[in-house]
């Protein structure tokens, strides 16, 4: 029997892929459960394992190409001699896509030659030997850290694939264990699919207290009148981005005092929390009283989540953005809360965020405090009714209840929201309970 491979759709947003690399090459043995393609979706690097065992008989879309979701992209035979039937069916379907050119009432189209370039076999069967270099997602995020040249490498996986602990031998670092973000979903009758994307820590720039400010994402050079185009990611930004300008949205802004909050940064900073957890939690905690800032429209109506998912938008090395999700902040300690931001942040510059992980957000928060802006407005995520948009903290001068002046180190927040079902009475309740938390009970963030 003859089973098609075909591109699955590794998030609810994706529309087509990108084939990254082939673990195996066309001829090869395929192990059931066993990794054969690596795949880009729009937020994430995602191995792709085969349902079935058999032979990679046919390559329909090689390394660099892309597909829709659910088209073909190989073709696995169960035994060696339905290999050659299997390329056949191949070749057949790519001439029936083709448009005859003799076809006198043909319509002016463009042929589709994406299948016809992909069915010549390659000489060999050995990826190694074929010239291609096969490297996980992992191993080039590592190399590329560590400085490593990746073509030096005698890669360990199967057929020679380059991974992790290959570029930490290399280097003479001893191999830690890693936490796998490749969690096997299924998404054909065919395949299952795992997943995988990079963050920026996010700090109001507070004096003295404030971590390290992150820089940002580099910018490809290009030469005057060059035309780059868009990476997957950029254009998983683009759709959503669209989208948004359906919603009818409005924003509502507010200045905290960040003195407490910063006095507390200072006091367990040393025990590994960021002031983004920080954030995070304070966020969640004020959440809690105010299930509609967390809720979402739906054609049937408001929709209320069970779970306070702060996701953090983070920009991307490559282009893009992501949003890494603390899922059930308003439930983890803050130091808990600081090592899942860790893990994420570090598993996201990997490439290695699993898609719950990115896409389950109930509240956003965007933070451009970093980078020394003083407010900005943020787009409305799809799905979500709320984003909060973070600008730096600065002392500034400012009167005391007493009539005195004071000097108040103080940042601007400025919140987005889905006009269909928060108003501005909501938006304004909810921004006043977190000014009070952050001002007045910033300790309790520990508790």
């Amino acid at each position: 029997m003859i089973h098609e491979v075909f591109m699955p759709a590794l998030s609810s947003t994706m529309t087509e892929g990108k084939i990254v690399s082939w673990t195996k090459s066309q001829g090869d043995k395929v192990e059931k459960g066993e990794t054969v393609v690596v795949v880009e979706s729009d937020k994430a690097d995602m191995d792709v394992e085969s349902f079935y065992e058999g032979y990679l008989a046919i390559i329909v879309v090689e390394a660099g190409g892309t597909a829709p979701v659910g088209e073909a992209i190989a073709l696995i035979a169960e035994t060696e001699a339905e290999i050659e039937a299997a390329q056949q069916k191949a070749a057949s379907a790519a001439a029936a896509s083709t448009p005859a050119a003799s076809a006198p009432t043909a319509p002016a189209a463009a042929p589709e030659p994406a299948i016809v370039e992909a069915i010549a076999p390659p000489a060999t069967t050995n990826g190694a030997s074929s010239g291609r270099l096969i490297v996980s997602p992992r191993a080039r995020k590592l190399a590329k850290d560590l400085k490593v040249d990746l073509t030096t490498l005698k890669g360990s996986g199967p057929n020679g694939r380059i991974v992790a602990e290959d570029v930490e031998s290399a280097v003479g670092k001893v191999s830690t264990p890693a936490v796998t973000a490749v969690v096997p979903v299924a998404v054909t009758p065919v395949v299952v699919a795992p997943v995988a994307v990079t963050p920026v820590a996010v700090a109001p720039a507070a004096p003295a207290a404030a971590p390290t400010p992150a820089k940002a994402a580099p910018v490809a050079a290009a030469a005057p009148g060059q035309i780059v185009p868009l990476t997957t990611l950029q254009n998983a930004v683009v759709r959503n981005m669209v989208a948004s300008l359906q919603v009818p949205d409005f924003r509502v802004g507010y200045t905290i005092t960040t003195d407490g909050l910063d006095a507390l940064y200072k006091q367990i900073k040393s025990k590994g929390v960021t002031m983004t957890a920080l954030l995070a939690k304070a966020v969640a905690v004020t959440l809690k009283k105010h299930p509609l800032l967390y809720a979402c429209y739906i054609d049937q109506g408001t929709q209320y989540n069970s779970a306070i998912n702060i996701a953090v938008a983070v920009a991307m090395d490559d282009g893009g953005l992501i949003t890494p999700v603390l899922q059930n902040a308003d439930q983890m300690d803050i130091y808990s809360l600081s090592r899942t931001w860790k893990d994420l942040v570090e598993r996201a510059r990997a490439k290695q965020l699993q898609p719950v992980e990115y896409s389950s957000g109930t509240f956003t928060l965007s933070n451009l405090g970093m980078f020394g802006v003083d407010r900005f407005d943020a787009i409305l995520p799809p799905g979500q009714g709320a984003i909060l948009a973070i600008g730096a903290s600065r002392p500034q001068v400012v009167a005391t209840p007493d009539g005195m002046m004071g000097v108040r180190t103080q940042m601007q927040v400025n919140l987005t929201s889905d006009h269909r079902i928060i108003y501005g009475a909501h938006a304004a309740a909810f921004l006043r309970d977190l000014s009070k938390l952050i001002e007045h009970d910033a300790q309790s963030l520990t508790l």
